[in-house]
């Protein structure tokens, strides 16, 4: 899917930062329930995890960041050396 591949985008073009589920819906202009439904999808999948402490450890209570997993990002790295070369 098309909103599949704009989320894997956005998170490879600010890799290793983590976005959150709300900074993720207003980048593609959908929802955030709906992106969060499509980025639990993806989680199954092991192609994005979830950060659920902040940078000190501590637990987010509602939040959620998201970020590439590393062999995501490789994937999408060599993808990107074979087209631009």
């Amino acid at each position: 899917m098309k909103i599949y591949e704009q989320i894997l985008a956005l998170l490879y073009s600010v890799f290793p930062k983590a976005l959150f589920t709300l900074n993720i819906a207003e980048e593609i202009a959908r929802d955030e329930e709906f992106v969060k439904s499509l980025l639990l999808n993806l989680k199954k999948k092991d192609l994005i995890i979830d950060i659920k402490k902040n940078p000190k450890g501590c637990l987010y209570l509602k939040r959620t960041r998201w970020k590439l997993s590393d062999s995501t990002y490789e994937a999408y790295k060599k993808r990107q050396n074979i087209q631009n070369p």
